[in-house]
């Protein structure tokens, strides 16, 4: 059986400059509770510095009405390629899914910056959801980036 059974994809055009976002969640994720504040509460450092591999955070958000958390380890940092990828550790999304991996990956395609957020991840019950939910909660947020940054 494969590590990742499962893969969602979601990829969104965004006006305000790949640069802008790839730094934002590698280097200042705190500040999205300050740009998000009805989606992220808080993006505490655990564990290591803030766009560092190897790091660990933890993020408070809701999802779905809910107050939920994730601790996530940093890997795969990559300035160049605009890449970075949150391994799940602990929080709600491990009561439903193992091997849980997002990246967040800029691309620019005919002078248009676009975000792809991948999820892999394997289902620890075949019953539970797949975790669409939460890719919604990313497609938003880079919405919701996007409005902040243009006011």
């Amino acid at each position: 059986m494969a590590e990742f059974p499962c893969k969602l994809i979601a990829q969104v055009a965004f006006k305000a400059g790949g640069d802008v976002f790839h730094q934002l969640l590698a280097k200042k994720p705190q500040h999205l509770a300050n740009v998000t504040p009805g989606k992220i509460q808080a993006c505490n450092l655990h564990q290591g510095n803030y766009g560092t591999n190897g790091s660990v955070i933890q993020w408070n958000y809701t999802l779905d009405g809910k107050a939920q958390t994730a601790k996530q380890i940093l890997h795969d940092i990559d300035d160049t390629k605009k890449q970075i990828k949150f391994k799940m550790l602990e929080g709600d999304p491990v009561e439903l899914y193992k091997n849980m991996v997002i990246t967040a990956h800029v691309e620019t395609k005919g002078g248009v910056d676009f975000i792809t957020w991948t999820m892999d991840y394997e289902q620890i019950n075949p019953d539970n959801p797949h975790p669409l939910s939460l890719l919604n909660f990313l497609i938003e947020l880079i919405k919701d980036i996007e409005a902040h940054i243009f006011g």
